[in-house]
């Protein structure tokens, strides 16, 4: 029987690391680029055996990074590889993210060719000030170059990533980021609140209580970092976000993501629902036959065992039915419709209220969850505190 897979390449490039970012990337020069596309060229082939019969790809996302650093000749490349190791669904979504500032009316053109229909565009904030705090590459008069040039080039589907929370933000910078946004009439919009991640220069500044503004961070013609937003105005801009989004025509069918009626990342869908992904690429995960799993992280490591063909896998896990209960349970609440009663008690042959009886009593009186017919979906308050929430089904 024929099975679904979703396919995550991971492109460790960018231009320069932005100061909130603890992602797995770097900027590189265009030898390093190819060297590293050449390594995924064969990673890639080295799956055609296992891959191509039983399983049919309906998602692909690259990510990284700054995958529309590569060039065009790179990505045709890359997608001609997938096509020979992996059986393509007609339908597939095929995203890739955009950094603005990086692509060219030949890279759109190629991505289209390539099959590539969804585009995933950084904008982060439309208040240039913040964009420089926040170390990234463009202004918003950049990004919307961006945006206009890839809707005259055909693209359809088109997400906008925002940051809320961040330094020096308030209500009123927050709400002229979400209406700029929202007024382009993108298909879909993801709203991140900032977490401020060790090893990061943000996290110099703003991680330790004694902390000193690192000397990396990009803006140094400002020498002091605002201050994060205090409570009061993280939780107002919290609260303010589905509310606008909603009057915009946006539906929230995640914690932090948001689109129009047809145009959830059904990619990212896969990953709550806990459907098989292959990761492909430096540090990319995977979850696949119930093992989870990352590729190796040192990228001089990468290249060598895939120009070896040797063993990229780090960290198998084969996860235990107590395993897949709970990641059932903290992935599933992720999407506002909730887990499914009956599909719990499908999947594992036993009663959801068997399992997590006192849990969800508890949850449910104190109004975080509420039990909807065959569903369990956080509330409101429960989307508030969905960390702690999760907690409670983790043993």
């Amino acid at each position: 029987m024929e099975k679904e897979l979703e396919l995550y390449l991971h492109i460790p490039f960018c231009v320069r690391k932005c100061a909130y970012c603890d992602f797995l990337s770097a900027p590189a020069d265009e030898a390093a680029r190819q060297e590293y596309v050449d390594a995924l060229l064969m990673e890639i082939q080295g799956y055609k055996e296992t891959y191509y019969v039983p399983y049919r790809v309906t998602t692909v996302f690259i990510g990284g990074g700054t995958p529309s650093l590569l060039t065009a000749k790179q990505i045709t490349e890359i997608f001609a590889a997938l096509h020979q190791s992996f059986r393509l669904a007609d339908t597939a979504e095929i995203t890739i993210e955009v950094n603005p500032g990086t692509i060219t009316e030949e890279k759109l053109r190629s991505w289209k060719a390539a099959g590539i229909n969804r585009l995933s565009i950084g904008l982060q904030s439309a208040d240039n000030e913040e964009l420089k705090m926040l170390g990234r590459i463009h202004t918003w008069e950049e990004f919307m170059e961006t945006y206009t040039l890839a809707r005259e080039k055909g693209f359809e589907n088109i997400n906008i990533d925002l940051i809320s929370a961040i330094p020096g933000q308030t209500e009123a910078s927050w709400e002229n980021t979400l209406t700029r946004a929202a007024r382009l009439d993108p298909e879909h919009i993801s709203a991140y609140s900032l977490i401020v991640e060790e090893g990061t220069p943000f996290y110099e500044r703003y991680g330790e209580p004694d902390g000193q503004r690192a000397v990396d961070v990009i803006d140094t013609e400002n020498p002091e970092l605002p201050s994060l937003p205090d409570e009061d105005t993280e939780r107002a801009i919290y609260e303010m976000t589905a509310g606008i989004l909603l009057h915009y025509g946006y539906h929230r069918y995640e914690i932090s993501n948001y689109a129009k009626k047809g145009y959830e990342c059904r990619h990212n869908l896969g990953y709550w629902e806990r459907k098989e992904y292959l990761g492909i690429g430096l540090g990319a995960s995977s979850f696949v036959k119930g093992s989870r799993y990352h590729n190796t992280e040192d990228i001089s490591s990468y290249l060598k065992k895939v120009q070896g063909r040797e063993e990229i896998k780090e960290d198998v896990e084969q996860l235990s039915t107590a395993d897949e209960i709970e990641e059932f349970m903290f992935l599933g609440l992720r999407e506002t419709k909730g887990i499914s009663i009956s599909r719990f008690e499908q999947l594992y042959k036993q009663s959801i209220f068997d399992v997590y009886g006192t849990e969800l009593e508890k949850l449910t009186e104190g109004e975080l969850l509420t039990v909807d017919g065959d569903h369990i979906r956080l509330t409101g308050r429960g989307i508030d505190v969905s960390n702690l929430v999760f907690i409670e089904f983790m043993r």
